[in-house]
């Protein structure tokens, strides 16, 4: 399975989750940057060079309530049958919960392993475990807004992709975050500092199921 260190796991026995959709509410704090040299090159081909990062609190899904961090070094470039608009591609994701992790792994090709988190995801939250850690402080900017959209997914499995797609709809606010991220890799491409961001104050979450892709199609 496609990670980095930090979401690499020996671990085989975890609980079962029901297969997708997956329908979740949600709050969230997500910023961005552009990519480092460290974050291009674990995703080199047909990317654009902005890195994704979403600090997640699922108020509710089909394995209960959990947090989620996740973030993607670069942006799967879209068309080629990738659709219209950029996918993420995630090698580092963690979440507080075992029957989540099942998920992540087995539906979605998603290298989910447990982490330890703390506050709230929209104003001050860490997500850590023995080797990394990530400290968000997130400060709102302006009044929230409706909004309606989605996220799709470009997971490398060999020489395909396991697509897949999420819909959002709720209300959002834009936010600056100031950002603190340590880690065998996390260090050199999830950058430290203060980014800009969007938070989903209040929002409502589908995440399909996936499809494979031959990367040859690209």
């Amino acid at each position: 399975m496609w990670s980095v260190i930090e979401s690499t796991t020996d671990r085989e026995d975890w609980p079962q989750s029901p297969p997708p959709p997956w329908p979740a509410d949600v709050r969230a704090t997500i910023w961005w940057h552009r990519a480092t040299d460290a974050g291009r090159e674990l995703l080199p081909d047909r990317s654009v060079p902005v890195t994704l990062v979403m600090m997640v609190d699922y108020l509710s899904s089909p394995v209960g309530p959990y947090r989620e961090i996740l973030a993607s070094p670069t942006l799967r470039r879209p068309g080629h049958g990738l659709g219209v608009m950029p996918r993420i591609s995630v090698p580092f994701i963690a979440v507080d919960s075992e029957v989540s992790a099942h998920g992540g792994r087995t539906h979605w090709q998603l290298p989910k392993v447990l982490a330890e988190f703390d506050g709230d995801v929209l104003i001050e939250s860490s997500a850590s475990d023995t080797d990394w850690s990530v400290k968000a402080h997130a400060k709102g900017v302006g009044p929230s807004f409706p909004m309606r959209g989605g996220l799709g997914f470009a997971q490398p499995v060999d020489d395909e992709f396991l697509l897949a797609g999420a819909r959002l709809s709720g209300k959002a606010r834009l936010c600056r975050v100031k950002v603190d991220a340590t880690g065998p890799t996390l260090g050199s491409w999830l950058k430290s500092g203060t980014h800009s961001g969007l938070q989903i104050v209040s929002g409502s979450m589908v995440t399909g199921p996936s499809r494979l892709f031959s990367a040859l199609e690209v």
